[in-house]
């Protein structure tokens, strides 16, 4: 079913538009949304034959143009050779939705791993920004999506360092649209709860009442030039309703208990396999 998005949108974002992390979830969702609406869509990601895939789909069934940059973003060589990639295009839009995260006990974590999602979710997403804010801020207008998670507003137990990193993509959306807005930039971050996507098996996440990533892409990208932060998700929303009041050592206690059932099975694991007398 076709989601569309105001008359407005395409005008003021298009003729096209830059999705990382377009091989999956939310940045897949977007590409599909964006195209549905008439823009022509670069579709970034390190795996090119599931982009490959999407392109097809996309051109095949909406009649606009694609172009597929298989790069990993979690390096600064390849965000610069995005950049050159889409050089002579009229870029008005991006949504930076390449993210990764990681759950469990912050002591048994894997340090690499842990230092390849700060720079995919933090390095990685300050780059992007500066690059098309300088940009867009030439062509005189266009967006900028960033998308953080309901964990940025408070400290989370059993997922500590992927909060942090969204955390700092959150802090960095605000911070972005009060700048940017008077030179005819919108900037939005979108916060969604639990969202059906791939992230959820590489994290090791059992998440119950997930949202589906087409919901949250076509709420995030109809929220785009009206507020600075959306909630997409029932979740999200009660959450942030709810724990609005509470002092903040309260709402880590009470995110931590969430995560606790959402990394149960972590645990049950271990024990399972006698890592744990």
């Amino acid at each position: 079913m076709t989601y569309k998005l105001n008359k407005n949108f395409v005008r003021r974002y298009g003729p096209w538009a830059v999705v990382t992390g377009a091989s999956d979830g939310i940045g897949k969702e977007s590409a599909r949304v964006l195209a549905e609406n008439g823009l022509h869509v670069v579709l970034c990601a390190r795996r090119e034959s599931a982009l490959q895939t999407l392109a097809t789909e996309l051109t095949a069934n909406h009649g606009i143009q694609c172009r597929v940059v298989a790069e990993d973003l979690a390096t600064a060589s390849g965000n610069a050779r995005l950049m050159e990639a889409i050089r002579d295009l009229d870029v008005g839009l991006l949504v930076a939705a390449a993210g990764m995260g990681t759950s469990g006990d912050f002591l048994g974590g894997d340090i690499a791993q842990e230092q390849q999602m700060l720079m995919l979710n933090c390095a990685g997403v300050l780059q992007q920004s500066t690059l098309f804010a300088h940009r867009l801020v030439e062509r005189g207008s266009g967006g900028i999506v960033l998308v953080s998670s309901m964990l940025a507003f408070m400290g989370t137990p059993r997922a500590a360092h992927y909060a942090a990193t969204k955390a700092y993509v959150q802090s960095l959306a605000e911070g972005l649209r009060e700048e940017l807005k008077p030179l005819g930039i919108d900037v939005l971050a979108s916060a969604p709860g639990p969202t059906a996507s791939g992230f959820a098996d590489l994290a090791d996440l059992r998440m119950p009442f997930a949202l589906s990533s087409r919901v949250v892409a076509s709420r995030t990208l109809a929220a785009l030039g009206k507020r600075g932060t959306v909630r997409p998700g029932w979740l999200s929303k009660l959450l942030g309703w709810s724990l609005a009041t509470a002092p903040r050592w309260l709402r880590v206690k009470i995110i931590g208990g969430v995560m606790r059932g959402m990394t149960a099975h972590q645990e049950q694991r271990r024990v399972g396999a006698g890592g744990v007398s």
